[in-house]
């Protein structure tokens, strides 16, 4: 779906962002991008929808070259997610989920009338149509973020850590919510963070970045946590910290796990039925 081809980005004072960076990203997957700072993720993620444009290689969907493409009509077939949702705050919750569908020509009746469709599924409340921004908490925020960047039903959704500017509870939920939305949509998700917990979470493939977009490490979830690749990545993931090292005990006749501090952290099933 998309493909990185050697992509680089050196900026004109020296600077390099990206150095010789592959990546096929396939259809229906969420791959998170993780990394500290100056890793070159969200240079990366900005390359799919032009608003970076590399200085070397070709990022392609589906095959074609996204410098062949239109760039506005490019952004708008892409859903774009950002930490603090980017809404226009003198526009209502359901203009703001209906820019684009307005944008590329559907009338603004059927568009604000879909808002409240997509809205319902991202739990929002149509009572929340005609609030704006600055009458919503930091979550709500960012379900209206997440709606726009589904309200045109794009194929991709790039995400840039659209979770990081709320409290911890919400951030679960709204993790939660993503994943909940992934089973039913399927949709192809660039998804950049710098919380490694986080990337273990929700990607079906994690890439783990060092400075100049080098990758340290690629693999689904267990590869990283099971066969770190050196000491870089070992230590990013943390694992041999207490918490990911579990092991497995009885209390009270009920197999549970228990992580390196001694603190019981779940209970073992077996076939989905708990011993």
């Amino acid at each position: 779906m998309i493909t990185f081809e050697a992509v680089s980005k050196i900026y004109p004072d020296g600077t390099t962002a990206v150095r010789n960076f592959s990546l096929d990203v396939p259809e229906g997957k969420i791959v998170a991008m993780v990394g500290s700072s100056g890793s070159g993720k969200t240079t990366l993620l900005r390359m799919v929808n032009r608003m970076v444009e590399p200085s070397a290689g070709a990022v392609r969907i589906n095959g074609e070259d996204v410098r062949t493409q239109d760039p506005v009509a490019l952004r708008r077939s892409i859903g774009y997610v950002l930490q603090h949702a980017g809404l226009l705050p003198h526009h209502s919750v359901a203009d703001n989920v209906a820019t684009v569908p307005v944008l590329n020509g559907v009338p603004k009746r059927k568009a604000r009338q879909d808002a409240l469709e997509v809205m319902a599924r991202v739990g929002l409340g149509p009572e929340l149509a005609k609030r704006y921004p600055a009458q919503l908490s930091g979550g709500q925020q960012q379900r209206v973020g997440v709606a726009r960047a589904l309200a045109a039903n794009p194929e991709i959704l790039l995400m840039d850590e659209p979770f990081g500017a709320v409290d911890p509870i919400v951030r679960r939920e709204l993790q939660d919510e993503l994943l909940r939305l992934q089973a039913e949509l399927g949709k192809t998700i660039l998804f950049v963070t710098h919380d490694i917990d986080e990337a273990l979470r929700l990607g079906d493939h994690i890439v783990l970045l060092q400075a100049g977009g080098q990758v340290a490490q690629q693999g689904t979830p267990t590869e990283l946590l099971t066969a770190p690749a050196n000491d870089f990545v070992r230590s990013f993931i943390g694992a041999d910290a207490p918490q990911r090292t579990l092991h497995i005990t009885e209390v009270g006749g009920v197999a549970v796990a228990v992580d390196g501090m001694g603190r019981t952290v779940g209970r073992v099933v077996s076939d989905g039925v708990a011993p």
